[in-house]
């Protein structure tokens, strides 16, 4: 059985990524991550970082992301493969704007990882939490309530399948409630934990078996309790950008180093 590095590069290899030597981190994210995986129903999302070489961090051309997929724009099937892979720059630029799925990033289990990315990580934990990284947690939180019942903008329908069945996009709604859920649990310690504690609670509205209503009124309530807890934070008000970036400039040179140029 393949190892969870040797799975990762080999869809990095499929899909041609040009550094699989440079890669930090790598883990299946998705519901997989989240502990909410309905078996059969869901595709394979892989997510990671890499530290480009110094021509693409240096020179002309960057090279701050890939993204690449099996599936054909309409909507992805279970046995399609995605993988997102963010440069260690663009992922700290990201996640020094409270960006709630990149910051899962620090927490995530189960990982291949890199010494410079694990070095990295347990400094970032600290310069990269803070409480003003919780606005972004409600503002998608708000957002996705919104246009999961049509209140502002288009109504996100992205699996017609759902929407047909339940009335409403039922994994859509079950990733909304765990973003306001995972944001309150980050407010009061600066963690998220993966897999989620209460999964089998999430996979039973991802299963549909609460009502819209009920679904708009629960995560109306998680984000009010996300608000609280973010006005009782005990995390520091804002990140040290100086240190944050001192600390990225430090990761590059050392593995710049320590690399055949």
């Amino acid at each position: 059985m393949q190892t969870i590095e040797q799975r990762a590069l080999s869809a990095l290899h499929d899909f041609k990524f040009p550094y699989c030597g440079h890669v930090q981190l790598a883990f299946l994210g998705g519901s997989t991550m989240h502990g909410a995986k309905v078996e059969g129903a869901e595709d394979t999302d892989w997510y990671g970082l890499f530290i480009e070489p110094p021509e693409k961090a240096l020179g002309l051309d960057s090279m701050q992301h890939f993204v690449a997929t099996t599936g054909d724009g309409t909507g992805n099937v279970p046995s399609d493969v995605d993988v997102t892979f963010y440069s260690l720059r663009k992922w700290a630029q990201l996640a020094a704007k409270g960006n709630p799925t990149i910051l899962g990033f620090l927490f995530v289990k189960k990982a291949y990882s890199c010494p410079y990315w694990l070095i990295f990580k347990e400094k970032a934990k600290h310069l990269l939490v803070a409480k003003s990284q919780l606005s972004a947690f409600i503002g998608y939180g708000e957002g996705q309530r919104k246009r999961l019942i049509g209140e502002a903008g288009q109504k996100n329908v992205k699996r017609t399948a759902l929407e047909s069945e339940f009335g409403y996009d039922t994994k859509y709604a079950m990733h909304a409630l765990r973003l306001c859920q995972e944001g309150i649990e980050f407010a009061r310690t600066g963690h998220i934990t993966y897999p989620r504690p209460n999964a089998a609670e999430l996979i039973d509205v991802r299963l549909g078996k609460y009502s819209l209503d009920d679904i708009n009124k629960w995560i109306a309530e998680e984000i009010e309790a996300l608000k609280q807890a973010q006005d009782a934070s005990p995390l520091p008000p804002t990140i040290d950008r100086d240190k944050v970036s001192e600390l990225l400039a430090k990761t590059y040179l050392e593995y710049y180093e320590h690399m055949e140029l």
